[in-house]
């Protein structure tokens, strides 16, 4: 998955606004104690991300 379709998911799912707080934001433990910003910066794959994401928010099967 491409950094561009990770982030029109995350806006899809959370608004554009609140995705940029979340990922800034929010730490998980899911993703080693990091924020999505963090893990992907850290390396983590966008999919990965976007699968841990889903799992912990309960994004709709239609945005996975």
């Amino acid at each position: 998955m491409r950094l561009t379709e990770f982030w029109r998911r995350m806006h899809a799912h959370f608004g554009e606004a609140y995705a940029e707080s979340f990922a800034t934001d929010h730490v998980m433990t899911e993703l080693g104690g990091r924020t999505v910003r963090q893990a992907l910066e850290a390396g983590w794959e966008a999919k990965d991300v976007w699968r841990v994401v889903c799992d912990t928010q309960g994004v709709s099967t239609l945005l996975r």
